[in-house]
């Protein structure tokens, strides 16, 4: 409606932008994110499969807690709270 009748819609969309960001926490995903290590590359590809934390960690000869570490900050630098929800994201993106 603000595009529609752009009349003083200025302020009102300015004001809605900074609602946007203080209700995502300003959290973005995509290329302005802060990219994946290599490390986490490597656990989100094998967060698509069926593997436990734990089967992962003895993939990558890491322990469990070190990949639950990994999975948190996946989910933090591409905003999702769920890993089917990373797994998604990132091939959206083409982490894979």
């Amino acid at each position: 409606m603000l595009t529609a009748l752009p009349d003083g819609a200025e302020a009102c969309l300015a004001r809605l932008a900074r609602l946007e960001r203080k209700l995502t926490g300003g959290l973005r995903a995509g290329p302005a994110a802060v990219p994946l290590s290599e490390r986490e590359v490597a656990v989100l590809r094998l967060l698509r499969g069926t593997l436990s934390l734990r089967e992962i960690g003895q993939e990558l000869c890491l322990s469990q807690n070190t990949i639950k570490t990994h999975a948190r900050a996946i989910y933090r630098k591409l905003g999702v709270s769920a890993r089917a929800e990373a797994v998604a994201k990132g091939r959206d993106l083409n982490i894979f």
